[in-house]
């Protein structure tokens, strides 16, 4: 079918950059430059930036989706823009609603790790060994979702078990002090 628009969609974990706040707050990567995907596409610099600025024009914004999943939005993408690295995104789930809520705690608990881009192909061209290499998209959506189609970027979140461990180790090391000192008065 030739002029139809039909929707595609890249997988990849969030990347060491990946933090959550409060159990909402989320940044990390939703696409990295350069790198070949599992389905032998290629995003390449700059892909995206005529679609973010035509919404930005339009005063309309990238959707944040459970599992691409129109029917469930779970959040918000307050900034979504192209560095040098890749297509970067920071936003808030809305824990207020079920799959919002649902979805922080399995990103909390590591059970989710990945985010994938909900997109339309407009310009790519084909490198020699046949991968796809993709110079212009319309960025419809970034979805949190169970298996990233790019697997060298991963989650690395910042949540309340963070801090109950970092609370941990202060505890530890108040003890072992204690028990320094209780031994140094022996």
């Amino acid at each position: 079918m030739q002029g139809t628009a039909q929707l595609e969609h890249k997988f990849a974990r969030f990347g060491e950059d990946l933090s959550l706040k409060d159990a909402t707050e989320i940044k990390g990567y939703a696409s990295l430059f350069g790198q070949t995907d599992q389905g032998g596409d290629v995003v390449k610099r700059g892909a995206y930036a005529a679609s973010l600025k035509a919404l930005k024009e339009q005063g309309r914004t990238v959707k944040m989706l459970w599992q691409h999943d129109p029917a469930q939005p779970i959040g918000v993408w307050d900034e979504v823009r192209e560095d040098q690295r890749g297509l970067f995104v920071r936003g808030r789930i809305l824990t207020a609603t079920p799959k919002g809520a649902e979805a922080a705690a399995l990103i909390e608990a590591g059970a989710i790790d990945g985010l994938s881009i909900g997109y339309r192909t407009v310009k790519s061209t084909r490198g020699q060994d046949g991968s796809r290499h993709l110079t212009q998209v319309e960025l419809w959506e970034v979805s949190l979702v169970t298996f990233p189609m790019l697997p060298t970027a991963r989650v690395a979140g910042k949540s309340a078990a963070t801090e109950t461990e970092a609370l941990r180790a202060l505890a530890d090391g108040l003890r072992q002090i204690t028990n320094g000192l209780k031994a140094g008065q022996s």
